[in-house]
């Protein structure tokens, strides 16, 4: 988890805190607390804002997983585009 301009304002702390605790859980736990969250996150959300957030959760795991395939290798050498890519960070 990573801090920019546009998460300044998060309390990191906090968030860390859950994240290491929801970590801890199974791999079927942790699937069903993302589940249990979406429906909150949709509801927040524009059509289009929730497309977005949905296609950057599917690349961040995509890009996780290239990067364990190709451990050593960096950046650079990835195919698919980082969040900072997509943003223009």
């Amino acid at each position: 988890m990573t801090t920019s301009k546009e998460t300044e304002w998060m309390n990191h702390p906090r968030l860390r805190k859950i994240v290491t605790e929801i970590n801890e859980l199974t791999v079927a736990e942790r699937m069903t607390v993302v589940k249990g969250v979406i429906p909150s996150i949709a509801d927040e959300l524009s059509d289009d804002e929730y497309e977005a957030f949905a296609k950057g959760i599917r690349l961040k795991g995509e890009r996780f997983q290239e990067a364990q395939a190709h451990p050593g290798e960096g950046r650079r050498e990835r195919k698919i585009p980082g969040e900072r890519d997509v943003e223009g960070r």
